[in-house]
């Protein structure tokens, strides 16, 4: 019997620069360390009680809900709207802009966009938030590692030097480097 799978639950807002630094990282390390990344977009404000990402938090939950498979693309272009560039997020042209910087279909993210407002994103997201909560989560970001049948929660993006011992990894820095530099 092989070990257990390794899951990283990484809990984020684009309000948050330090959500983007856990982001960055963890997107770079999780075929260094072989863990299976879940992105959790989650409503800051949920914890926070006031940041005003609901809109581009909903469309990032639409968008995990219907096409994970753009979700850290349109997540990293939201990060640098607003962290880079000082551009907006909250409206709808900004969020479409977002997306399709991002290489998605400008069809596909207006209907994303439409969604923002359904039940079941409103509920996703809610849900999303709410079991950071339950993890312990009073900020973001917040990761929760899953590992060898336990789960363990670590606030911040200055955490993963202690992320990569609960994994029995290596840590390398913010910018590992390339497999073939490993060797």
């Amino acid at each position: 019997m092989g070990p257990l799978p390794r899951t990283l639950e990484l809990f984020y807002d684009v309000l948050s620069p330090y959500s983007w630094l856990g982001f960055e990282v963890l997107c770079r390390y999780q075929h260094v360390w072989n863990v299976d990344l879940q992105l959790r977009p989650t409503l800051i404000a949920g914890i926070m009680k006031d940041s005003g990402s609901l809109s581009a938090m909903r469309f990032l939950t639409a968008v995990h809900l219907e096409c994970p498979e753009m979700l850290e693309k349109v997540s990293r272009e939201l990060w640098m709207r607003v962290w880079s560039r000082d551009e907006d997020i909250s409206e709808s042209q900004s969020i479409l802009a977002a997306a399709e910087k991002a290489g998605m279909p400008a069809e596909q993210a207006q209907r994303f966009l439409e969604k923002i407002s359904s039940p079941k994103v409103k509920n996703q997201l809610k849900e999303t938030t709410e079991t950071a909560c339950k993890y312990g989560a009073f900020g973001l970001p917040v990761t929760v590692a899953h590992v060898d049948g336990q789960s363990h929660m670590l606030f911040g993006s200055d955490r993963m030097e202690l992320l990569a011992h609960l994994l029995g990894e290596k840590w390398m820095g913010p910018v590992p480097p390339a497999p073939s530099a490993r060797l």
